[in-house]
């Protein structure tokens, strides 16, 4: 009737908490984990516990060791949507127009929850991102970087695990769509206002403004997709 009780290895207690972290919510992708000091001190364990427990991470797609071998929480259905979506893209340039149809669907809906669900944590790194992209642009750097972080924070505000995966595994692709496509100054400027738009929506806790806001940013990215193509198809003699 009774099964012997094996022992758990360490290892895998500390992959298993931070797995359920990760499950639950509590560590977004795109975290970046502690120090592997502080973390040894904080779990009290080897360091060789702790670095078998972080490469069965890495090796499941829980993690991934970034610049100055840190390491950070990944999406876990990043190489999943990320590349066949890419090759999808690549292979029939309409499909970017699929993708923008679903991010209407989804993005409109999290700017409606997180109008109800961000934390003042949230709302703050939502102002900060739409003011450092203000800063990158008229520093003349690229921007493209938190374009993409504002709609990633945004899904992260909605405190939806299964959301905030999904938009981090299209992180690429809306990063390397935009430095394409706006690459005039007038078009980056209409960008920033309904960032800010967007952000004030949720920040004054109105979900339905925050969802009519979003769904005018991206009917404006379609807009300018569709023309940038006829351009490409259509270029002037």
């Amino acid at each position: 009737m009774f099964k012997s009780i094996k022992h758990t290895k360490v290892s895998d207690e500390i992959a298993n908490q931070i797995k359920q972290l990760i499950i639950d919510g509590k560590l977004k992708p795109g975290d970046k984990l502690p120090p592997e000091r502080e973390l040894i001190k904080q779990f009290g364990v080897s360091r060789p516990s702790l670095r078998e427990a972080l490469n069965a991470l890495v090796a499941m797609g829980f993690l991934e060791v970034r610049q100055a071998k840190r390491t950070f929480v990944r999406s876990v259905v990043s190489k999943l949507i990320e590349d066949p979506i890419a090759l999808l893209i690549k292979a029939d340039t309409q499909k970017i127009f699929d993708l923008i149809e679903v991010r209407k669907a989804i993005e409109t809906w999290a700017a409606y929850q997180a109008a109800q669900k961000a934390s003042r944590e949230d709302i703050q790194q939502l102002e900060a991102i739409t003011h450092e992209m203000q800063k990158a642009f008229e520093e003349g750097r690229s921007w493209e970087k938190q374009d993409a972080d504002f709609h990633l924070a945004i899904a992260k505000a909605t405190h939806n695990t299964i959301h905030m995966h999904i938009m981090s595994g299209i992180y690429d692709l809306l990063k390397e769509s935009m430095s394409r496509i706006f690459v005039d100054r007038e078009q980056v400027k209409k960008l920033m206002k309904h960032h800010h738009q967007i952000y004030l929506a949720i920040k004054n806790r109105s979900p339905e403004k925050a969802r009519e806001k979003t769904l005018d940013h991206l009917n404006y990215v379609e807009e300018e997709v569709k023309k940038a193509t006829a351009q490409k198809e259509n270029p002037p003699k």
